[in-house]
């Protein structure tokens, strides 16, 4: 991962572009570092049975890179983001389940989306984005988030986390 450090770093000095070109140089950066087989070799990632694991593998002030790897079974809360977030899936299958807000705190479902190995997608906090990430199946999946906050002043990009309420 370490001679793929000045790609991330042009990403970061991009912060300060407009959104659209922004999010385009992060699209294409995650298709770049996606594309690379055994990214992660060399990369000590932890895991934990049934949840999942955040990696970090990059991180300066104006964003942080994380290897997510997500156990059978592994699902994250339903959240929004305060900052950008885009990401890849390197391996497996994740389910993202999108939601709309009814109000601060209850949010209804929209739509279910499989993200298999390759899908790329990138966000801005404008939304709201309001989603829930989840590995359904037998096998591990692994992606790869780029997040647009400083590692060392936030615990995490989530912004508000949600409860489910059905139709």
């Amino acid at each position: 991962m370490e001679q793929h450090t000045a790609l991330l770093q042009r990403l970061s000095d991009a912060k300060h572009l407009p959104v659209d070109q922004y999010l385009l140089s992060a699209r294409e950066t995650l298709l770049r570092l996606a594309s690379v087989p055994d990214l992660l070799s060399g990369v000590r990632l932890t895991r934990v049975c049934g949840g999942f694991t955040r990696n970090l593998i990059f991180g300066d002030d104006q964003m942080s890179v994380w290897a997510i790897v997500w156990a059978p079974g592994a699902r994250t809360p339903i959240h929004d983001h305060h900052c950008s977030c885009c990401f890849a899936v390197l391996q497996g299958v994740i389910r993202e389940v999108w939601f709309d807000a009814v109000d601060d705190s209850r949010a209804i479902e929209t739509a279910r989306h499989h993200r298999a190995t390759g899908y790329i997608a990138a966000m801005m906090p404008s939304g709201p984005n309001i989603h829930q990430m989840l590995n359904e199946g037998p096998d591990e999946a692994v992606s790869i988030h780029i997040y647009g906050y400083d590692h060392r002043l936030q615990t995490s990009s989530i912004d508000r986390e949600y409860q489910r309420i059905e139709h």
